[in-house]
């Protein structure tokens, strides 16, 4: 039986059913349906159109039903299209008068609109939290590597040495940020649609704003066609979920380099790393590799649920069931990457030794070379010209490099002290910066960062 039926005389096509349900991945819906539910029964009662005993009656229904779906007893029946209507067939099976009357001034869209909306609060919100997990471990190896440094790469070639504390907390960085957005995206979602009907609101005297607070809402809607249509919020999640997930591709990208013998400079750990079914030398980085790949599933959700957005008039289309595949399975890919990273990273042994050699090699000391002719009084861009032809001429003509400095009427012996190992990685000194002042007081204020936003998001979360 369909919550439509009374309109249609025959029964729905078999292959209607079947391409129209969404019972099949909507059932995670299920405890924000209910959530949903017992609020507009609560509103009906203040509104007098359910009365004491009434409101009782389908507020002990809607516990029974959320406790058949926990334990597994619930039977789900051909004609549950979704799980809002399996929930209120099975509350109007228990009393069928009384049942009859949970759907009163609600439509199917603002039901789906309220229960998508509790879910992505939840959802981004548990997400979060994975990532305040993963800062919390580049914030410890960042603490644990001190004064270890490694090449900074430009274009992936070798540029700068900087202290692998600041390298590990870019990072961190990155990821504050995917943080920020999704606790933004959870307070501009924080409105109710509930009250907004099928389109146009209700003649009945509902309760939207009672409503809206007994949810946890911060808010009411304000447009009931707006209310209905609106999917904003889930674009809006897709992209704070892609962009993590590109974020996480790219410390996969760095881990499955650091790991390879080219690099050198990280080891798995064993429990974080994979064999091969036929090279018996292997150990991989699929952690990495996976997060890595998984970033273009989550593109792709983004990308496809703009594309059906774009083309739909006012107000709820069907279209819009499309959200929420895309949407679940972007969390589920989040869920469980953000924890494997995180694992693989506390685990993985830097090789600081390796790290620090390839770091010191000549040519990386080439802008300390001409920072120092400035700090001399030498305009940059002679002194860029100056020091450039110098590491062309030691390349070309297979002389060292310490040489031509030393035979240079601009640089000569006194500039020989900045080819000492670790030297040049100590001389950042500006705010920001990968030197050792600099990267201490960042520390400092990463952990800060991370309790301000533990904060956030717990409040986000409550």
């Amino acid at each position: 039986m369909t919550l439509w039926q009374g309109r249609l005389q025959a029964a729905p096509a078999a292959v209607l059913m079947a391409f129209t349900a969404s019972l099949s991945f909507d059932r995670r819906l299920a405890p924000f349906d209910l959530a949903g539910s017992r609020a507009h029964v609560h509103g009906l009662g203040r509104a007098g159109i359910l009365s004491d005993q009434e409101v009782q009656v389908l507020l002990t229904a809607l516990q029974r039903v959320g406790e058949e779906l926990e334990d597994g007893s619930f039977r789900f029946q051909p004609g549950d299209e979704d799980i809002h209507t399996a929930i209120e067939r099975r509350v109007t099976e228990m009393d069928r008068e009384i049942g009859a009357k949970l759907h009163s001034g609600r439509s199917r869209n603002d039901q789906v609109a309220t229960a998508m909306r509790l879910y992505t609060k939840h959802a981004l919100v548990g997400v979060a939290r994975g990532i305040l997990e993963l800062q919390r471990a580049l914030l410890h190896r960042a603490q644990e590597a001190e004064d270890a440094y490694l090449p900074g790469y430009t274009h992936l070639q070798r540029a700068q040495p900087v202290l692998l504390a600041h390298h590990l907390l870019a990072h961190g960085w990155a990821l504050a940020r995917d943080v920020d957005r999704m606790v933004e995206t959870v307070a501009r979602l924080d409105t109710s649609p509930l009250g907004a009907g099928a389109l146009a609101g209700s003649a009945l005297p509902l309760d939207p704003d009672g409503v809206a607070a007994e949810l946890g809402f911060a808010r009411r809607f304000e447009n009931s066609l707006d209310a209905v249509s609106d999917r904003d919020f889930v674009a809006e999640a897709l992209f704070d979920l892609a962009l993590t997930g590109v974020h996480l591709s790219r410390i996969g990208e760095e881990v499955a380099l650091w790991s390879s013998a080219e690099f050198g400079f990280l080891e798995l750990d064993d429990t974080y790393a994979t064999g091969s079914s036929m090279l018996p030398q292997k150990k991989n980085p699929d952690i990495a590799e996976l997060a890595r790949g998984k970033s273009g599933r989550l593109i792709g959700h983004l990308a496809g649920f703009l594309a059906t957005l774009k083309g739909l008039p006012l107000a709820y289309n069907r279209d819009l069931q499309e959200d929420k595949e895309p949407l679940f399975d972007a969390v589920d890919q989040l869920s469980a990457a953000l924890p494997a990273v995180s694992g693989l990273l506390s685990t993985a042994r830097f090789d600081t030794a390796a790290m620090q050699s390839a770091a010191d090699g000549d040519t990386s000391v080439a802008t300390d070379l001409a920072e120092w002719l400035v700090g001399r009084g030498m305009p940059w861009r002679r002194a860029h010209e100056l020091v450039g032809s110098i590491v062309r001429s030691s390349l070309e003509r297979h002389v060292p490099l310490a040489e031509l400095i030393e035979a240079s009427p601009d640089l000569g012996t006194e500039a020989l002290f900045l080819l000492e190992p670790g030297t040049t990685v100590t001389r950042r000194t500006t705010p920001g910066g990968a030197g050792p002042a600099a990267v201490a007081l960042q520390l400092d204020r990463f952990r800060d960062r991370l309790r301000v936003d533990s904060e956030r998001v717990a409040h986000a979360g409550a």
